[in-house]
């Protein structure tokens, strides 16, 4: 097992410890632990995935597994601070984290929906062998979700521990501030959702047409940009060799990378540059 994967492993190893923490209101200064545990978990998301395209460490298991620890750490978030009540000293009831209660439960369903949607999305893209590029506004939604689910934490800390000195003004002010935080990663989290299918509807179609065609290219195509980025050039002989493919699929896979617009079309030559950076690869293939 590589260290990307490692990586990746651990943060499913500490969204336990984000629950027990936050839940154990017997230990001092739980929630504040959780919230610290939780930011830990998030920035961890980053680290796997730039080791593992920068060392060319990139395994089934680690795409098997990334999406997967992602959304259990924010749908485990998103439970904790819209489904558990703070007590305390001087807390005469339960107090919601979010309030009002009645957008805290939407803004949870709206975002736990989206990513259920996205799911099945791309368990149909992957039955018809479609490589969907990531979307960079996925990129955003995932760090206001990150940051939003960290300082309602941080608030329920504060609550727990300090409410007769934070009740009244500075209480709803931080409410206010809070809620506005989470209904913008809620739309966030909901364009994102919609452009990403907009962006990527040939899923949804029937059909070879050409226009069609283009979006539906070889799911070694990341792998081949891969490998041969660096270099700056790359030729059906070079892919036969390397990927341990026919001529007929190599000519296939050069003809859709130009179609994308990845790499040149060198009509006189065999060998076409490739027109992506490492960050234009980053930003596409990233997951």
């Amino acid at each position: 097992m590589n260290l990307p994967n490692k990586i990746t492993i651990s943060r499913i190893c500490l969204i336990p410890l984000v629950l027990f923490f936050f839940l154990a209101d017997f230990i001092p200064y739980g929630k504040l632990v959780a919230a610290l545990i939780f930011g830990i978990a998030a920035i961890t998301d980053n680290i796997d995935g730039r080791i593992a395209r920068k060392r060319n460490m990139v395994t089934d298991l680690g795409k098997f597994l990334d999406p997967i620890a992602d959304k259990v750490l924010v749908t485990s978030g998103l439970l904790l601070i819209i489904a558990y009540p703070i007590v305390g000293e001087g807390i005469l009831q339960p107090l919601p984290i979010v309030l009002p209660v009645w957008a805290g439960v939407l803004c949870a369903s709206l975002m736990l929906a989206r990513e259920l949607i996205i799911s099945a999305f791309r368990q149909i893209a992957a039955t018809k062998n479609l490589v969907l590029a990531a979307d960079k506004s996925g990129k955003i939604k995932a760090f206001f979700q990150d940051i939003t689910i960290f300082l309602y934490m941080i608030f329920a800390f504060m609550v727990q521990e300090f409410y007769p000195t934070i009740q009244g003004v500075p209480y709803t002010v931080i409410n206010i501030v809070l809620l506005v935080l989470l209904a913008v990663s809620t739309i966030l989290t909901i364009t994102s959702g919609i452009n990403y299918v907009v962006k990527n509807k040939s899923v949804l179609k029937n059909g070879d047409s050409k226009s069609e065609e283009i979006m539906r290219y070889d799911m070694i195509i990341p792998a081949v940009l891969r490998e041969f980025i660096e270099e700056g050039i790359v030729s059906e002989a070079k892919i036969s060799e390397r990927f341990n493919v026919n001529r007929k699929r190599a000519n296939k896979i050069i003809k859709d990378m130009i179609d994308l617009g990845y790499i040149s079309n060198e009509k006189e030559s065999n060998e076409h540059e490739i027109l992506m950076t490492e960050e234009d690869f980053k930003e596409t293939f990233e997951d």
